[in-house]
């Protein structure tokens, strides 16, 4: 009897390993395929808002996330017009050209599109004429500066 209970809980077992790693299996196909998909579904809501002047250069920006709202975090998408594998870093901000009761984000390079993603906390309360902020300083350590109007 106890063989047979052994033999039993043993089936039970094998069966629920297998069906696990089944379910993992699948898990890891999605996740697979949202990386190739990028991961996030954050490109579906990315809305051009023009280009902006920084220093000498002109850059693409779009935003995500919907309107800048005080207290919530913005998406900026920014595309420098060069392409030094990240070596730059873009940082941007929601607010006043001083910082202000801004929270300042970092860019994360995106190989795969040559951009910049940037998350930034929007102030609260936010001012009617806060605007994107942009900085881009080079691997040599100068840094340039530009704004451009978000969208509302």
């Amino acid at each position: 009897m106890q063989q047979a209970i052994t033999i039993i809980l043993s089936s039970l077992l094998a069966v629920g390993i297998w069906s696990c790693s089944d379910h993992s299996d699948h898990d890891h196909e999605h996740e697979h395929a949202d990386e190739q998909t990028g991961g996030e579904d954050h490109e579906h809501d990315e809305v051009s808002i023009g280009s902006a002047t920084v220093g000498e250069w002109t850059v693409e920006l779009a935003q995500g996330h919907g309107a800048v709202t005080a207290g919530e975090e913005g998406h900026l998408v920014v595309v420098l017009p060069f392409n030094d594998q990240g070596a730059t870093t873009v940082r941007a901000w929601i607010g006043s050209a001083d910082r202000t009761l801004s929270y300042v984000g970092k860019g994360e390079y995106a190989p795969s599109h040559n951009d910049y993603d940037v998350h930034a906390i929007a102030p609260d309360p936010l001012d009617k004429t806060a605007l994107w902020w942009i900085e881009v300083e080079r691997p040599d350590g100068t840094k340039a500066t530009g704004s451009a109007e978000p969208l509302r």
